[in-house]
């Protein structure tokens, strides 16, 4: 199974819950986060979720729109925080 590594690529309005950089990793069904006091905001969350068991699953269809997609952008307008999602075989 992919470890995915879900990093905050760019910030494009106002966040005070993230930074660019900040990270989670989800190795099978287990999320981590690197260093103390990491956490992720729900809304964040929200966008991601449906993502993450899609991105980590084979895919082998060669038209699948999945595999060109790396980037969720968080539900918050005002803080339009970009999530980059990246594999790791």
């Amino acid at each position: 199974m992919k470890t995915l590594i879900v990093r905050v690529k760019r910030i494009e309005g106002v966040c005070d819950t993230h930074k660019v950089g900040d990270c989670f990793r989800l190795e099978g069904g287990r999320l981590g986060f690197p260093g103390e006091n990491k956490h992720v905001c729900i809304y964040a969350l929200s966008s991601l979720l449906p993502m993450l068991p899609a991105k980590q699953r084979k895919i082998e269809e060669p038209n699948d729109w999945l595999p060109k997609v790396f980037e969720v952008e968080c539900p918050d307008p005002k803080g339009r925080v970009i999530w980059e999602i990246t594999c790791q075989e």
